[in-house]
């Protein structure tokens, strides 16, 4: 299974992402049903390692808060430009719980994460844009903004790569209780 940790948005906000997807040749964006926000890439593991990810996500405490999305930006390799994302206005809650998933993957053996967290919803993916049609995007939609909404836990999902792009599947969800502990219930935002 190729598995990863994260928040699933409610239907009014991915919705209002997917408005922004046009306008830039070369971007593959993202059907509204695949956007989420990364709360940590897994990769491959076995079924039996899958399972044990699945039990002790269990183990995360955490208090159900707000998200609110701002702005947009684009990661690049080198000069390139390779995604377009939506960003985040406080990033301290989604690190502090990144941090506890990362530190529950690490106690079953998960490799450490060797990459800076970064929130974000990523709205395309690249090939052959030019960086001018990229800014151009960027600037006329710098002031993009959601209303807040409420974070009251994540899901575990499993990703299958094929030629029409990802299938993601939830494999659990994990509901914040008001004392702040996890439990693998059914928590999935309202459609």
């Amino acid at each position: 299974m190729r598995l990863f940790a994260a928040i699933p948005l409610p239907f009014d906000i991915r919705e209002r992402l997917s408005s922004l997807c046009a306008s830039v040749q070369g971007a593959r964006w993202l059907p509204m049903e695949q956007m989420h926000l990364t709360l940590r890439f897994i990769g491959e593991v076995n079924g039996t390692t899958g399972q044990d990810i699945i039990n002790a996500l269990r183990d995360v405490s955490f208090s159900t808060f707000n998200l609110h999305l701002r702005g947009v930006g684009c990661f690049r390799k080198g000069r390139a430009p390779k995604v377009i994302w939506a960003g985040v206005d406080d990033r301290i809650p989604l690190e502090r719980l990144h941090g506890k998933i990362e530190a529950v993957l690490q106690r079953v053996g998960v490799t450490p994460e060797k990459r800076k967290f970064w929130p974000h919803v990523t709205l395309a993916r690249l090939k052959g844009a030019h960086m001018t049609k990229v800014a151009d995007f960027l600037g006329n939609h710098a002031l993009f903004e959601t209303q807040p909404f409420s974070v009251g836990g994540f899901n575990l999902f499993s990703s299958q790569l094929g030629a029409a792009g990802a299938l993601h599947t939830v494999e659990a969800a994990y509901n914040f209780t008001d004392v702040g502990s996890a439990n693998a219930e059914s928590w999935l935002p309202a459609e």
